[in-house]
């Protein structure tokens, strides 16, 4: 899944930069590869780029989270921290709060 959010992404980004290009300076750089905006080529990078869009709306959606673009793995296999130790002191107040509550009430 990961392999295909970043295609997904490269994608996008190209068709981006086309309508860009298009906007800006009325170029359209994928009919200018491709030799005409209507050609087989362009009408397939369109598909491929228009999926592409699809896919990233979709992806967070079907795996519960956001979009990856990295394993965690690393995370995953690290060990947590070891717990902070409690010093003696921490553990005496509460003690002493309870044995003077206990005497109070007496």
């Amino acid at each position: 899944m990961v392999v295909a959010n970043i295609i997904s992404y490269v994608l996008v980004i190209i068709g981006a930069l086309n309508w860009g290009l298009f906007g800006i300076f009325d170029f359209n750089l994928v009919g200018w590869i491709f030799q005409g905006p209507r050609t087989a080529g362009s009408i397939i990078v369109y598909v491929l780029i228009t999926l592409a869009a699809v896919w990233l709306i979709i992806s967070p959606i079907i795996s519960g989270h956001g979009l990856r673009l990295g394993s965690r793995m690393k995370k995953e296999e690290e060990a947590p921290p070891p717990p902070p130790k409690r010093s003696v002191f921490a553990k005496k107040p509460a003690v002493f709060f309870c044995k003077m509550k206990i005497f109070v009430l007496r």
